[in-house]
């Protein structure tokens, strides 16, 4: 792996632990990554780069006033409540298996996220 080298992604070893823990939580939860694996890339990454800023993996696809105090709260923390609760992810990270956007998949690669998320 290499060092983090875009100032607007999260640094590797970020993205690589929220990687594995959104791999491990789809296998768990019996969810699929969303059938575009751009949006499953762009989220783990939104996911790691608050894990560096915030110390907290804070849900990367809602507005926030105030993110730390948001994060120090944990409602909003991946996996956030309503996904706990009743399986809803809003980011749609993790589908269940009718859902239309869900594929087959529960794995992405370190380099498929960053291969996306470099175009930005």
């Amino acid at each position: 792996m290499t060092t983090q080298t875009n100032p607007n992604q999260a640094t590797d070893k970020s993205l690589e632990a929220m990687r594995h823990f959104s791999e491990q939580y789809a296998k768990r939860t019996g969810t699929y990554f969303c059938v575009d694996p751009g949006v499953t890339a762009v989220v783990i990454e939104g996911l790691a780069k608050h894990k560096d800023e915030l110390g907290a993996p804070l849900c990367p696809c809602r507005h926030y006033e105030d993110k730390e105090a948001e994060a120090a709260a944990a409602y909003w923390n991946c996996p956030c409540v309503p996904m706990r609760e009743r399986k809803e992810c809003h980011c749609m990270l993790f589908l269940t298996e009718e859902n239309d956007f869900a594929g087959e998949k529960q794995d992405i690669t370190f380099e498929e996220i960053r291969t996306v998320t470099n175009q930005g």
